[in-house]
């Protein structure tokens, strides 16, 4: 059956990208004709900081971007910026970070007794052992970098450091610096580690500059890191082009996860214009592969970035949550019903929907899910039956039920995260 499609009332889109692997759903909506199909022309302009993003999305002078999941809720909310509604009507895909750490600090962290490829639990372990050794020897603490203050970086990074016994605004130092410019801070020793999305991490390992301790696959699985991002007074007035938009990255996302176009991938991505590094890295990146370390090897993270699979592009109402509950426990914004229920609705499943209605898409019933909840693979109830996806559970066994908000900020406040 022929499903009738408006035509988009704005056809031809500026759109914002950062050169990382996450960006990828752009550039092949683009460049193999999915935005073509939906009666779009998409002009993506390269930035190199998130903060030339949010506010070149604030001013119009981007219709919409790649953006950090935390971004159109900060926006949304004032956080540390002006306050502009924004809304994610679609995810761009789950995981692809990783925590790096210099040679050096890796070498510390070993003789602090971290093995090759030993998990979030061990390498968070030898740090806080490194730590507490620097300390005692009157040692400035170590710096390390993340992208945002809003980004899923800072929190995964907080978390890893908090879960480890490391006070992330006493024991570290945390500084912000573009992804681009990550592994260069990293080889002239103005940094000792950072959390940052591929292709950077790969290249640092590449360059012998710093080794992967920890990726967000590790931390949480199946978690939020970008989202197509924009100004809510935009999409209210071109409902149409956002349809068109998401139905186009929708299937570039889906032909991106395929391995079969994973070389094709690596090659479009390596290139100048876009995100320019490698095309080995992204060959690893999207394999999964990492190093153990100095004494070489490597070992593969399942699931570490994924564009489609287990409802990747699906904007879960209880991932904006999560992230809320992060600005919250930094003390990025103070606690409200009122700010709760704004961070959550600017996730926009009904957006999503509505662009993806009448085709053969498997979207999710429930604007929201426990994550956590399980170890086993859960069932979903989605439009074309049910989806199967993978547990979801955080490294520590933490559990977060999105409707039992105030509880888990309780927790937090009390010293505990909720078992």
């Amino acid at each position: 059956m022929t499903v009738h499609r408006p035509p988009p009332e704005q056809a031809h889109l500026r759109i914002g990208f950062i050169p990382l692997l996450d960006s990828a759903v752009l550039i092949v909506a683009r460049e193999c004709g999915f935005a073509e199909r939906e009666g779009l022309s998409l002009d993506l302009v390269r930035e190199i900081s998130w903060a030339n993003i949010r506010d070149r999305a604030i001013v119009g002078h981007l219709d919409a971007a790649h953006m950090l999941a935390g971004l159109p809720i900060a926006s949304t909310l004032g956080i540390q910026h002006l306050r502009v509604p924004m809304v994610a009507p679609m995810a761009l895909g789950i995981g692809g970070n990783a925590i790096t750490v210099s040679t050096p600090l890796y070498e510390a962290m070993a003789a602090a007794g971290l093995r090759a490829a030993g998990g979030p639990h061990a390498s968070g372990a030898a740090l806080a052992r490194v730590v507490r050794q620097w300390a005692a020897a009157g040692r400035p603490p170590p710096i390390l970098a993340m992208v945002y203050p809003v980004s899923s970086h800072n929190y995964e990074l907080r978390y890893w450091l908090a879960a480890s016994g490391v006070d992330p605004d006493r024991d570290v130092q945390l500084v912000v610096i573009p992804p681009p410019l990550m592994v260069d801070a990293l080889e002239t020793g103005r940094i000792d580690g950072f959390c940052v999305g591929e292709p950077w991490n790969s290249l640092a390992e590449s360059a012998g500059a710093g080794h992967v301790v920890a990726t967000k696959a590790e931390l949480w699985p199946l978690s939020p890191d970008k989202v197509l991002g924009m100004r809510t007074d935009w999409a209210e007035r071109n409902p149409n082009t956002v349809a068109a938009l998401v139905r186009a990255l929708y299937a570039a996302a889906g032909w991106a996860d395929d391995p079969a176009n994973h070389e094709a991938l690596a090659e479009l991505l390596a290139r100048p214009e876009h995100v320019d590094a490698p095309a080995a890295c992204f060959r690893r990146a999207l394999a999964g592969r990492f190093g153990t370390g100095p004494e070489g090897g490597t070992h593969t993270i399942a699931d570490f970035i994924g564009f489609h699979r287990y409802a990747a592009t699906f904007p879960w109402q209880c991932h904006a949550l999560w992230l809320y509950a992060q600005m919250v426990r930094w003390g990025q914004i103070a606690h409200s019903a009122a700010a709760a229920a704004l961070a959550r609705a600017t996730f926009r499943p009904d957006l999503y929907r509505a662009a993806l209605a009448g085709g053969d898409a498997a979207i999710p019933l429930a604007d929201s899910r426990i994550i956590g909840g399980t170890t086993e693979p859960m069932a979903v109830a989605a439009t074309t039956g049910t989806l199967v996806l993978p547990p979801d559970r955080p490294f520590d066994g933490t559990v977060f039920d999105p409707d039992r908000l105030d509880a888990y900020l309780a927790a937090l406040d009390a010293g505990a995260l909720p078992a």
